[in-house]
Parts: structure tokens; C-alpha cells; sequence
């Protein structure tokens, strides 16, 4: 009787299985809805935190104060280690000090994603994510004394890196967050001090550089959207999944003149592309580099123009956008 009930266990427990069994090219639908709480949490609580940057043996430390309230969001980030760097934000406008050139940055929060907040706002559909990432749940693991759920996005393809998250199981905030390459670590951001709600002075947010910096230089990088097709230029063979989300006349520290800019995304990754004139001030420095972290650059000549394209993506997505850059005027 034991060896038939045995093997009856034994007959069930392989046809209950693959009813159990997780498809691994599927996302889970348990993750997926993380994501909605992921993206609209940095803008939903106030925190006050310090936090490390590293990639490469490199390690930036930087302190962050974020506040919430019937006016929208207010942050100040200062850059502790290096050269001093202050960011002061109120919703997209963005104010940066930089002390050691007397120089204040004006510019909009276009694409620029700011940890904690790395995940577009709004995200109007997760399953846009899913077409490019494989997105499950991990472990639980804390993280600066608060308990993570673990989200892992792995790439469907090599056109982008995968990321791993660590996010606050309450507020959703994340609290760690990791760029990864094939299992390899490519940058990671991590709180090591964190406090997460209560009330917070509006006074913290000023910049401690406001009264000096009446006199200093202000360069304005605001930039004017355009109409799709409206720059002349388009982005002909981009890889799978990046779709154009903005084009753009933008202004740069050190160009005199406005720069066209298209951007991409796949919901996650942003890669830009920039195409200024070529003129006697300018040499382009042709050919793929490889900046801080998990960016790559790549520069090329096109119809007297320079083109650069910059991304947090592989080098070999870098190099198929802009060789891909044409001139309307070449059809």
C-alpha cells in the first residue's frame, strides 16, 4: 500500500507541476505591478538620505532632500566628494551651483533620471517594459535598516543592460539600484543613510550658495521641443524596442549656438542623439568611447555635421543608432 500511495503522490506532484512552473521568458505579473508603485514613489514621499555612487573603483558620495507638497516637489542633492556641485529642483525646473567656476546651470528635467527616481513618470502602461525586459521578483534584503523586495529586469536581448532593484516594501522607494551587464555589476547607487517621511523645513532646500551667487555667471540650458520631423534629421535602423519619445533645439555649456537633439527610450534606457554643425571652432573627435559608468558615446561626421550619440546602453547600441542618424535631405 505505501509503494501505490507512493507512487500516486508521486504521479500527481508531476501532473501538478507545470501548473506551478514559471514560463522563464515571462514576466511576473506580481513584478509588473511593482513597477507603477517603483515609478510614482520618489514623487510621492519626502525623504532626507545619503547616498554612494560607484562604477569602476570610483565612489561619489552624495546627500539628498526631498520634500513633497501641495506645490508639487522640491529637492536639494549636493555632490560631498571632488568638485562641489549643488542641484536645486523645484518639479522639472533644475538650478545647479557649481562654486569653484561661480557658474549657476539652469535647465528642465527632460530626460535626466535622478536616483531615487529611475523609472520614467508617469508609466503609463508596465507592460511597454516587459516588451524589452524580463521583469520577476526576487529575495527580501535590507537595505540602510529597511526591509526590499529584490526586482530583477533582465534584458530580452543585448541591445541594453539588465537592472536589478532593491525598493522599499512600504513606500515602493528604491533604496538600491544596480546596472548590470551579463551578471557583471556596471554602476550601482545605494543609500547608506536613510530616513523616509515626517516633516521637513522648506528652509534645508535653499541653496547654501544662493547669497555669493548674485554675481555669478548663469548659463541657461532650458531647451524648445519641436514637432516630430521638425530637425531635418531622423534615426533610420534603431534597434528593437527604442522608440523616439523628444526631439529638440538645445542649448549646451560651450556651444554658442543651439544643438538639435533626438532622444530614444525603451521605457527604461534613454540614448540621445546630437548633431551641432561642423565649423572651424570644432574638431570631431570621431569614434566610440566609453564614459562614466554604463555610458557609452560614439561621434561621428554626417553632411558637415558632428554627430554624437550617448546612452546608458551597450556599445553596440550606440554604434547601430548613429550610424543610423541620416539627414532628411539624403532621401
Amino acid at each position: 500500500m505505501m509503494r501505490i500511495a507512493l507512487a500516486a503522490w508521486l504521479l500527481m506532484a508531476a501532473n501538478v507541476q507545470p501548473a506551478f512552473a514559471q514560463n522563464p521568458s515571462s514576466s511576473s505579473p506580481d513584478a509588473l505591478s511593482w513597477l507603477q508603485k517603483i515609478a510614482s514613489a520618489p514623487r510621492r514621499h519626502n525623504y532626507v538620505g545619503t547616498f554612494v555612487y560607484s562604477s569602476n573603483g570610483d565612489i561619489e558620495t552624495s546627500r539628498i532632500i526631498h520634500l513633497v507638497d501641495e506645490e508639487g516637489e522640491h529637492e536639494k542633492s549636493e555632490v560631498l566628494d571632488g568638485a562641489p556641485r549643488e542641484i536645486i529642483r523645484n518639479n522639472d525646473e533644475m538650478r545647479c551651483y557649481l562654486p569653484e567656476s561661480k557658474t549657476i546651470v539652469t535647465e528642465k528635467r527632460w530626460l535626466r533620471k535622478v536616483f531615487p527616481a529611475l523609472l520614467p513618470q508617469p508609466l503609463s502602461n508596465p507592460n511597454n517594459l516587459d516588451d524589452n525586459y524580463i521583469i520577476r521578483k526576487g529575495g527580501q534584503e535590507r537595505v540602510s535598516d529597511y526591509m526590499c523586495q529584490v526586482i530583477d529586469l533582465e534584458p530580452r536581448d543585448e541591445n541594453r543592460y539588465g537592472q536589478k532593484l532593491w525598493v522599499d516594501q512600504d513606500t515602493g522607494l528604491i533604496l538600491k539600484a544596480a546596472v548590470m551587464d551579463k551578471g557583471r555589476v556596471v554602476e550601482q547607487f545605494v543609500f547608506t543613510q536613510l530616513k523616509i517621511g515626517g516633516h521637513i523645513d522648506k528652509a534645508l532646500l535653499k541653496s547654501k550658495y544662493a547669497p555669493q551667487a548674485a554675481e555669478w555667471r548663469t548659463t541657461n540650458l532650458v531647451s524648445s521641443t519641436m514637432g516630430s520631423g521638425k530637425l531635418g534629421w531622423q534615426v533610420k535602423d534603431a534597434p528593437p524596442g527604442f522608440k523616439k519619445i523628444i526631439e529638440m533645439k538645445r542649448n549646451l555649456s560651450g556651444k554658442s549656438t543651439p544643438v538639435s537633439h533626438i532622444a530614444l527610450s525603451d521605457g527604461l534606457a534613454a540614448v540621445s542623439v546630437f548633431i551641432e554643425p561642423i565649423s572651424k571652432h570644432t574638431s570631431p573627435p570621431e569614434g566610440l568611447y566609453h564614459g562614466r559608468g554604463a555610458i557609452n558615446i560614439y561621434t561621428r561626421t554626417v553632411s558637415d555635421n558632428i554627430v554624437t550619440t550617448v546612452g546608458e546602453v551597450p556599445p553596440a547600441t550606440v554604434l547601430q543608432i548613429g550610424n543610423s542618424v541620416a539627414s532628411d535631405k539624403a532621401n
